[in-house]
């Protein structure tokens, strides 16, 4: 069972893509399954786990809805306020649903970038981690050090860091990039997807030279090893740099060369099915 543990769909009519505007040209129009399927079929992918693009609930119930027409969706992660009142009820509500498998606040567009560490949302994150309920962590580099004072107060949250953290590779930065995140590495309970890396690099000149993407992967890979590590597209957003074939090549040749049959898989599946609990 090969899973893409990181993808979107987003219909614009519905209005609440804050982000997203007439600007970004190549990804400004409706993506929803039929758009996915052949290229999950190019690639070998049986199902998909669909993350939030909008900071609404609506959004969320939105792709819900999605689930029951698309046998290839396997779990939708989520977005709650975490500061409301309100937040257990919600998110009780939310998981009579089997397809609402995790909850990604967009800690990477917000102001205040210690705002995971705010009384309240800390509150709801306990409740989270009272449930073992997945967290998708959206954040820059710059946010590394607060998911470690986040993950001293909430020892025991399952979080799963979202597209490398997003190093800067069109600059070559490595460091304190690597140094950080293989300290989140030592907390048993983060995982982290190889996933958003295209889109990090010269939209218009990775190609030149596919290489630069190794030196992340397999410092990823060294330090969370094999049995934390997934697999995400990040598609359509990855259009702006990669068709969806060319993010799964760049990924395979990026890994180390002696990953086992049996490592691929839990990369390209397992961990997944594993992380969010997934009803395949």
């Amino acid at each position: 069972m090969r899973i893409d543990a990181h993808q979107h769909f987003w219909l614009l009519e519905r209005g609440d893509y804050g982000w997203l505007t007439p600007s970004l040209t190549k990804l400004y129009r409706d993506f929803l399954p039929g758009d996915l399927e052949p290229e999950l079929q190019k690639a070998g992918m049986d199902r998909t786990v669909l993350v939030q693009a909008a900071p609404t609930v609506a959004e969320t119930e939105y792709m819900l809805s999605l689930c029951e027409e698309s046998p290839r969706i396997a779990g939708v992660v989520g977005w709650l306020d975490f500061e409301a009142d309100d937040f257990e009820e919600q998110f009780l509500r939310l998981r009579e649903n089997p397809y609402f498998v995790g909850l990604r606040p967009m800690l990477q567009d917000l102001e205040d970038d210690r705002w995971i560490l705010r009384p309240k949302v800390i509150s709801a994150l306990r409740i989270l981690e009272k449930h073992g309920f997945p967290l998708d962590i959206l954040i820059f580099p710059r946010h590394l050090p607060v998911i470690r004072e986040l993950m001293d107060i909430v020892p025991n949250l399952r979080g799963v860091i979202d597209h490398l953290a997003k190093p800067y590779i069109k600059d070559g930065i490595f460091q304190p990039w690597a140094e950080q995140i293989a300290e989140l590495a030592k907390y048993p309970n983060l995982y982290c997807k190889l996933s958003g890396m295209v889109t990090e690099a010269d939209h218009e000149g990775w190609r030149s030279n596919p290489a630069q993407f190794a030196p992340y992967v397999r410092h990823v890979v060294s330090s969370f090893g094999y049995d934390r590590i997934m697999f995400g597209s990040d598609w359509p957003v990855c259009l702006l740099a990669a068709s969806y074939a060319e993010v799964v090549s760049l990924l395979e040749s990026s890994l180390p060369e002696d990953m086992t049959d049996e490592q691929r898989r839990l990369l390209f599946g397992g961990n997944a099915a594993r992380f969010y609990g997934l009803k395949l």
